[in-house]
């Protein structure tokens, strides 16, 4: 593919769907952010709160986040997004991912990074994780779907102040 990177595709697959977040699906999204679990392995472990939700949920409308939906019966079951997209590196990031605890552990997050990486790699070369150094969950995620261990630095993803991120990278296979 040519030109800019796609933030806001409609990626469908055997039973999950990802499309851009609309402004009326914040109710939607915060039934599934309010569960604290969630955020127990992650850097912003208040983001169960509505307040906190509601500030993530604002920069997830400017920051082209993705609705994650069951096909069968649309209902919303988390989020993703593309971001730090570099067009002469050919690299982009993928993350601010989160599920319904009904949705660990099973072929959801494969299937949804899957989904991603392949539209992303019709522009990117390379597609980086950011991952909570303590975040073992996200960490084992990442080695389940291919995702190799680069580094640790500390960085301000999206507009966030800097702090410790462990690099995962997942790079295109030749065609």
């Amino acid at each position: 593919m040519s030109g800019d990177f796609q933030f806001d595709p409609v990626l469908t697959g055997a039973t999950i769907r990802l499309r851009p977040v609309r402004a009326d699906e914040f109710e939607a999204l915060y039934a599934v952010a309010r569960d604290p679990l969630i955020w127990a392995q992650h850097p912003a472990k208040e983001r169960s709160r509505r307040d906190v939700f509601e500030a993530w949920f604002a920069g997830g409308l400017k920051q082209h986040a993705l609705v994650v939906e069951e096909v069968a019966t649309q209902r919303v079951i988390g989020s993703s997004r593309y971001y730090d997209w570099d067009p002469t590196a050919r690299e982009v990031a993928i993350g601010f991912t989160f599920l319904a605890r009904d949705h660990w552990g099973g072929e959801t997050n494969a299937q949804m990074k899957r989904l991603m990486l392949d539209h992303a790699f019709g522009w990117a070369r390379t597609v980086w994780f950011h991952v909570d150094p303590g975040n073992a969950r996200s960490r084992r995620a990442m080695e389940k779907i291919g995702g190799v261990y680069s580094h640790t630095a500390s960085v301000g993803l999206v507009g966030g102040p800097p702090r410790e991120y462990v690099f995962y990278r997942i790079d295109a296979r030749p065609r």
